[in-house]
C-alpha cells in the first residue's frame, strides 16, 4: 500500500512565494474580474426591468421577479468578493503566521549542553 498526499494538494501554494502570487492573483485579476462581471450584470439586468416596468399602469410581473433576482445576484456578487478578499489576506497572513512560528520555536530550542549526558 502506497501512502502519499491526499488528492488535490498537488497544486496546493505552500511556499511563501506561491502563497504571494495567489494573493497577487486575485487582486489583480480574480477580484476585478469578478466587480466586472457583476457590474455587466447590473447593467443589463436593470435594462430588462425597465423593459418590463409598468407603462401606463400595466406591467409584466417579470419585472418583479427580475428585480428579486438582481437583489439576489448582488448579495451573492458581494459575498463572493468578501470570500475574495477574505482569502487574499489569509494567504498573506499565514506567510507571516508561519515564519513568526518558525522563529518563536527556533528561539525556545536550546543548544545541546555537554552536560545533557550526565
Amino acid at each position: 500500500m502506497v501512502i502519499g498526499p491526499a488528492q488535490g494538494q498537488q497544486n496546493l501554494a505552500s511556499s511563501p512565494a506561491r502563497k504571494r502570487a495567489a494573493a497577487r492573483a486575485i487582486e489583480n485579476h480574480i477580484e476585478p474580474d469578478t466587480r466586472h462581471s457583476g457590474e455587466w450584470a447590473d447593467e443589463d439586468t436593470g435594462a430588462a426591468v425597465r423593459a418590463f416596468d409598468a407603462k401606463d399602469g400595466h406591467g409584466w410581473v417579470t419585472s418583479s421577479s427580475l428585480k428579486k433576482a438582481h437583489k439576489a445576484w448582488g448579495e451573492q456578487v458581494k459575498s463572493l468578493m468578501n470570500r475574495l478578499s477574505s482569502e487574499k489576506v489569509s494567504l498573506r497572513a499565514t506567510t507571516a503566521l508561519l515564519q513568526g512560528t518558525d522563529f518563536g520555536v527556533g528561539a525556545q530550542v536550546r543548544t545541546t549542553s555537554s552536560l545533557d549526558r550526565y
